[in-house]
């Protein structure tokens, strides 16, 4: 009797080993905004080292751009979720919605965003600690700028059309997006629970600066090919499988 065919993993779902340092420093030399991405991440570094900015402020604003930008996809998201999935008899009020709405993105925020909370058990001291809070507490400023920081990132994501997407597409930038951010949190919990919180703000520059400037190249690292990511459907075991 002959063997069933054998079931593997999808090409999708292998990791893809980035290049040489040599090949990223070759890129480098020929990419002039790369050199402003960096000059950028590197304001906060030498704010702390340079003029004595708050250690605790600059990493809870890498904390707080991270949570609010992943908050703002889900909530785009939420629109299309509900229309989806809305009961075609009954009365449906627009109350009704709005609160169905605000529950699902309390919950799925508190799903997707695990990792921005498990991260705050490594940097408690820095993310809830006296100096921070004192900060927060006494300058107006910061609250604005914040506030300013959470409305840009829904602003953006909703301009950004996520109702409106084929699926195919939505699943395949919704995915990208979300990884990425997720990655971010990730390497935050990665470096204070290995005692790294000391130098964790240039280590952040570093990171999000390979984030924004080789995007693919990092999702690739960890998901697999960052082109096919819209494949993976939790739903069907065989959708990251394939025949030989």
């Amino acid at each position: 009797m002959a063997k069933p065919p054998e079931k593997t993993r999808s090409t999708a779902s292998r990791p893809i080993a980035p290049p040489p340092l040599s090949q990223h420093l070759r890129e480098l030399a020929l990419r002039p905004d790369a050199w402003t991405v960096f000059a950028r991440n590197l304001i906060p570094v030498i704010g702390i080292y340079c003029f004595g900015w708050s250690a605790a402020l600059s990493v809870f604003n890498y904390w707080f751009d991270g949570l609010t930008a992943l908050a703002a996809i889900v909530a785009a998201l939420i629109p299309r979720a509900l229309r989806e999935t809305q009961p075609k008899t009954g009365h449906v009020t627009w109350l009704g919605t709005l609160v169905r709405g605000v529950v699902t993105w309390l919950f799925l925020l508190g799903i997707v965003g695990l990792p921005y909370w498990i991260v705050l058990i490594p940097l408690h001291d820095l993310l809830l600690g006296d100096e921070l809070r004192r900060q927060l507490a006494h300058s107006p400023a910061l609250w604005f700028t914040f506030g300013s920081l959470a409305a840009s990132h829904f602003w953006k994501t909703f301009r950004m059309g996520y109702d409106t997407m084929p699926d195919k597409e939505l699943k395949q930038r919704a995915r990208c997006d979300i990884y990425l951010l997720i990655l971010r949190a990730m390497a935050m919990f990665i470096m204070a629970a290995h005692g790294l919180a000391f130098i964790l703000v240039p280590l952040m520059a570093l990171l999000l600066s390979y984030l924004e400037i080789w995007p693919e190249r990092a999702l690739g690292a960890v998901f697999g090919d960052p082109s096919r990511l819209w494949e993976y459907d939790p739903g069907d075991p065989t959708s990251n499988r394939r025949r030989r």
